[in-house]
């Protein structure tokens, strides 16, 4: 009998480990299971999942993975985190957003954002927001010496700081107490509406700031306007990079030093529900910033400060609550990532102006993963793993290609001004659209999974965001269009367009095919409808005509649309199907019109699929 050592760790220590050459071997024959005849490292990219920016994800990752050293949480470049104790002492700063015009509703969710659990506030001020005068009625009953104020005012910035200014004057708050940032973001607000400001309100903002102000920052460089034009995790960097640069040119022209500039700024970045990304892409900004701080002769100019923001792009106007799930996730990773303050967006946002209680679940998602989840507990969670490491090396390597692009533009703002910054984006949200119309990027309750029947959620409209510059994207977008076609048909005619599914041969046969086109028809807004008991050639005609379709698709095995596909489908055209459809690609077929099929193009299909129900 052999005794093992009692380290409680050593049940498997007698056993051979396992090769990397070994594991492919066993990826190979699963591969040919299944009709791929591939060998060696090409069994490998069989799995890998191709990303933005040239990037890939493989399906393993070990210790031969090679990434610089990430150095220690506090340390230049930062990857780990922008100081020694990460979030473990407190957890990140919760900041929600306060967008309306109304300065006593804003002061009334300040308030109670305050109470339960938010720890500093971002007030948008200017047209479509609050303005400038309702400030002071907004910030009533606010320990402006507690609560970090961070204002997003584009065009009326010079007057929102000094409104503040005198708030804090006013109320005796010591200037050294104050806490946030001023959000003087030029470039930003070109690149959202395409006005030009001139930065010399940034830059005396900045001088105050480095002068009477230790702990407020002026500037803040926004990436989420290249985000929401379609932008890839890369890009985001790279603009951010590039916008932060022309202003440290900017303020070092004017006198400052580049220590004392790199302090006047705040990044701003969107969280997306790919966690991994997100904590990547936070990682790798760090390091990014931390290099040009370095370049440009201040390797002690500190951190990057991070404002991390759940993503617009990703919330879904179809089954809203979904989106309670990916901001969760998408916090999480923001938290992961070092993100020092995370703003959760409500899960209404994308319907217009968030009641109390999407604020509510909004605020408490940070509250869970802080205080439930003990997420904060552990510095830079994430560190040390190889597919992690991995990424932020590629996603800075990234960042870093596009950052240089623009700056031999000659700049963000040359870069922004002659249409290079919006082809880029325009190009890489085209390429993305086409995997959300092959529902290869699935959005679950939308191209995936949508029900008919939900009730719509309304909301009061918000006021009109700022345009005029880079376009706004939502991954919803071509599939919200279909379904407000589908209402409005609902609206005049009663029924929604309908599709018959001609289920062939025992439940065995059809019902995975028939729940594929089931669920994508419906994410078009076309109800899908079937008798329960299987049809024939013979009885084809009557069960379409009594389930009130135009139009029908065949779902079945392969074996049975061979022998029965063909008559089932000329039966339909004469029982009236104004289009006849097969689930699959087997063989072509004399009398069906189009096949549907994992990685079809769905929003073409159910776009002309509308057309011919004569649905406008």
């Amino acid at each position: 009998m052999t005794v093992l050592p009692d380290d409680g760790l050593s049940l498997a220590a007698e056993f051979p480990d396992a090769t990397h050459e070994q594991w492919q071997r066993l990826v190979e024959g699963v591969l040919r299971k299944s009709g791929k005849d591939v060998s060696g490292s090409a069994a490998e990219d069989a799995l890998s999942t191709a990303l933005e920016d040239g990037l890939s994800t493989r399906p393993l990752y070990t210790a031969r993975e090679t990434a610089p050293d990430a150095g220690y949480p506090g340390f230049a470049p930062f990857v780990r985190g922008g100081t020694a104790a990460g979030s473990a002492a407190a957890g990140w700063d919760v900041r929600q957003r306060h967008a309306t015009t109304d300065p006593a509703g804003t002061n009334e969710t300040v308030l109670a954002d305050l109470e339960n659990g938010v720890t500093s506030l971002w007030l948008g001020v200017g047209p479509g927001a609050l303005p400038v005068s309702g400030i002071e009625r907004a910030l009533d009953g606010v320990f402006l010496d507690l609560a970090p104020i961070a204002l997003d005012a584009g065009g009326e910035v010079g007057p929102a700081a000094r409104e503040l200014f005198r708030l804090y004057e006013e109320r005796g708050i010591p200037k050294d107490t104050a806490h946030g940032t001023l959000g003087a973001d030029p470039l930003g607000h070109e690149a959202r509406t395409g006005e030009r400001l001139d930065p010399a309100a940034a830059i005396e903002l900045a001088r105050l700031c480095g002068q009477e102000y230790p702990n407020l920052r002026a500037l803040a460089v926004d990436a989420l306007p290249y985000h929401e034009a379609g932008g890839s995790a890369g890009q985001e960097l790279g603009a951010s990079l590039a916008t932060a640069v022309a202003y440290l040119r900017e303020l070092t022209e004017a006198g400052l030093t580049v220590e004392a500039a790199c302090a006047q700024i705040e990044f701003r970045y969107a969280a997306t529900a790919d966690q991994f990304l997100t904590i990547a892409k936070l990682r790798a900004a760090r390091r990014l910033w931390a290099r040009v701080a370095e370049v440009c002769g201040a390797p002690d100019a500190g951190a990057q400060r991070q404002h991390a923001v759940t993503s617009p792009v990703m919330m879904s106007r179809r089954d809203p609550w979904v989106n309670m799930l990916r901001t969760t996730v998408a916090c999480l990773g923001a938290g992961v990532g070092g993100a020092d303050s995370v703003t959760v967006l409500p899960f209404d946002h994308s319907l217009g102006l968030p009641d109390a209680f999407a604020r509510r679940i909004a605020r408490n998602t940070s509250t869970i993963l802080i205080e439930e989840s003990h997420l904060a507990r552990v510095i830079d969670p994430a560190g040390g793993s190889w597919y992690v490491e991995r990424l932020t090396d590629e996603l800075a390597h990234a960042g870093w290609e596009f950052f240089q692009e623009i700056e031999r533009a000659g700049g963000q703002a040359a870069a922004l001004r002659s249409g290079l910054i919006g082809e880029r984006l325009a190009a890489t949200w085209a390429e993305r659209s086409q995997k959300l119309a092959k529902r290869r990027e699935p959005i679950t309750g939308v191209s995936e999974f949508p029900n008919l029947t939900e009730r719509p959620v309304e909301r009061v409209a918000r006021p009109a965001e700022a345009s005029g510059g880079l376009p706004r994207v939502r991954r919803d977008e071509a599939y919200e269009i279909l379904r407000s076609r589908s209402d409005a048909h609902l609206a005049s005619a009663g029924t929604r367009p309908r599709v018959f599914l001609a289920a062939l041969g025992p439940a065995a046969a059809h019902t995975a095919r028939a729940s594929f086109a089931s669920n994508l028809f419906q994410a078009g807004g076309i109800e899908a409808v079937h008798d329960p008991v299987s049809v024939d050639a013979t009885t084809a005609a009557d069960a379409f005509t009594a389930s009130g379709a135009t139009v029908a698709c065949l779902c079945s095995s392969d074996a049975l649309y061979e022998e029965q596909a063909e008559a089932v489908a000329e039966a339909l055209k004469s029982a009236g199907a104004q289009r006849v459809f097969l689930a699959g690609r087997p063989a072509e077929y004399t009398a069906v019109d189009a096949y549907v099929f994992a990685g079809c193009d769905a929003v073409s299909v159910l776009s002309s699929t509308l057309d011919h129900m004569g649905v406008a």
